[in-house]
């Protein structure tokens, strides 16, 4: 299995996950043209995508959705109550593409299954995914204010898991962004700080993860460096040895990432 981030930050995210001829965007939070670009750039073309997953309804994550959708008729895969709220925003998308999934049951595209899982954040019903070619499992956890119960069971032994490290919690108190914002995304339903990240990704590994993706940066209020380190730090503190245990990296926020192999 074929990971690669094509963008990841709060200004628009968009993953690619291949495995033989199956190849599936999770999010198109960007304009189609570069989300074109970028698979471009990994010498992919988006007319064999086999869907778009969807994990919630924000503009940083549909952007392109509805313009890839139609432009290459592609299947747009969704929950039920994020189909609803982000309908509108998709612009007109033919029937046979429109494909919601259950959380309680797992579904396959073509050849890969996929298990969502819910995740803590100010949308009508966000999700993270498992996804598996029956060898390998790749963890995706963005846009979450908490660790939920339910969200480590479903990484735990993940061989690969791109965790959300929005912020650093001082970079926020301090810097410019309003009360109410600095609030929401410190809440419960916003989105988790660097130190979270780090505490969960000492648990994955613990669990037998040995490659882990730091994603979804905040521009105003952290760093690739310092998300990395904070991470880094904890880890090596419980005795992880980087780059021999454990493989971490920083998704790039505006042009492709290094593509990783499982």
């Amino acid at each position: 299995m074929k990971f690669c981030s094509l963008y990841s930050g709060s200004s628009g995210n968009s993953l690619f996950v291949s495995i033989n001829s199956t190849k599936l965007l999770i999010d198109a939070g960007l304009s189609g043209k570069r989300i074109q670009s970028a698979m471009g750039a990994i010498e992919e073309d988006p007319r064999e995508i086999g869907g778009i997953m969807v994990t919630h309804e924000h503009s940083d994550h549909i952007h392109g959705v509805g313009v890839l959708s139609r432009r290459f008729d592609l299947p747009i895969y969704a929950n039920e109550k994020t189909w609803a709220a982000m309908r509108k925003d998709l612009g007109k998308i033919a029937e046979h593409n429109v494909k919601i999934f259950d959380f309680e049951e797992p579904f396959i595209i073509q050849d890969l299954q996929i298990e969502a899982f819910k995740t803590s954040h100010d949308a009508a019903d966000s999700a993270g995914f498992v996804i598996s070619d029956g060898k390998s499992r790749l963890g995706i956890a963005t846009d979450s204010g908490i660790i939920t119960p339910e969200m480590r069971s479903a990484l735990c032994g993940c061989d690969l898991v791109v965790l959300e490290s929005n912020h650093d919690v001082s970079m926020l108190e301090a810097g410019s962004y309003p009360f109410y914002l600095k609030q929401r995304i410190k809440s419960d339903f916003g989105h988790l700080s660097n130190e979270t990240a780090g505490d969960l990704a000492l648990a994955l590994v613990q669990e037998g993860t040995r490659k882990l993706v730091l994603a979804h940066l905040s521009q105003e209020n952290n760093y690739p460096l310092l998300a990395y380190e904070t991470t880094a730090r904890i880890l090596t503190g419980s005795g992880v040895v980087l780059d021999g245990d454990v493989k971490l990296s920083v998704a790039k926020r505006s042009c492709v990432s290094e593509a990783i192999n499982l």
